[in-house]
């Protein structure tokens, strides 16, 4: 039987521009409320981005997605699917990290996936920057102790060293740190979407070591969204998979409100195209990151953003 409780307010009971906003309408719990043991599924925020290299603003990104996703309505139409009756998911509200301290900020946030994780909670981390992404992996690594596979849509492959030669990281380099950290099989990551000029090529040649399969956007485009995602489904297989979808992933000119936009990359439908064809893979977590409110127009990419997400909701279930 549902649980009333779980259940977001219809905009036909309370106007959906009325009340507090939290991810989807859903209940907002706070670390000691008893009911977060009955959760399946759990939203937070990550508001820091303090790893980002260039243009900074998508710390708002988590604070402008929740509003956003006020619009959200409980039915996945092309589905069929209704994802806030099939499992209980709430909104657990945001990670206090500090901005200044980026070794500060990443333990605090992996002591708040650890909770999470350690209530049997599946993770659903809003960004925040890139770097975000990597303490949920190193978190999930932890929890399930073996590595797993990866679906990335991105503009960008994010597997660069440490920039300026020290050992500082930056948004640029999550995934090529979970590798190396083992939490990641490369063997079961697929990087979907990369475009745009470079510094070099190191990033893809790291990936073609490690036996990454990239998919650049002219062989997405030669293939076709449709035969891409396939490639990505044959990639990590049935085994656990975690999903990350950066917003720069969706050309610019549907996404505007991000860091580093990249042009010529796919629409905001075929965007959506790619996420539902991974319904019913292993899904251990996902997140959806790089959101910059300052940089957006109208809010049309927070709204985007938050429709991927309900998307990427769908996906988490069979």
């Amino acid at each position: 039987m549902t649980d009333p409780f779980f259940q977001p307010p219809s905009g036909t009971d309370l106007p959906r521009y009325a009340g507090v906003p939290s991810f989807m309408r859903l209940p907002y719990l706070t670390p000691d409320d008893p009911r977060r043991a009955e959760v399946d599924i759990g939203f937070f925020g990550m508001p820091w981005d303090g790893a980002t290299s260039n243009r900074p603003g998508a710390r708002h990104g988590p604070r402008a997605l929740r509003d956003a996703s006020t619009m959200i309505r409980e039915m996945n139409r092309h589905t069929g699917q209704e994802p806030f009756k099939a499992a209980r998911v709430a909104d657990l509200g945001d990670i206090a990290m500090s901005p200044v301290d980026q070794d500060e900020a990443l333990r605090d946030a992996q002591a708040f996936i650890a909770d999470v994780l350690g209530q049997g909670i599946r993770p659903f981390m809003v960004g925040g920057d890139h770097l975000c992404t990597l303490t949920v992996l190193r978190e999930l690594r932890k929890a399930r102790g073996e590595a797993f596979g990866l679906v990335l849509l991105d503009s960008h492959t994010d597997l660069y060293p440490a920039y300026f030669g020290g050992e500082t990281l930056t948004h640029g380099n999550p995934f090529r740190q979970g590798i190396e950290e083992g939490c990641l099989d490369p063997e079961r990551v697929v990087m979907i979407g990369m475009r745009g000029t470079s510094y070099n090529n190191s990033d893809f040649q790291y990936g073609w070591d490690k036996a990454v399969r990239i998919i650049p956007i002219e062989e997405c485009m030669d293939r076709g969204w449709p035969s891409t995602m396939q490639v990505a489904r044959e990639v990590v297989g049935d085994g656990p998979t975690y999903l990350s979808f950066d917003i720069d992933f969706i050309d610019p000119a549907f996404a505007p409100g991000t860091g580093t936009p990249e042009v010529g990359g796919p629409t905001s439908f075929e965007a959506i195209q790619c996420v539902r064809a991974l319904r019913g893979l292993d899904v251990i977590g996902a997140d959806l990151v790089e959101v910059s409110p300052p940089f957006d127009t109208g809010g049309i990419t927070a709204w985007l953003g938050a429709s991927v997400m309900f998307e990427l909701l769908c996906a988490m279930q069979a």
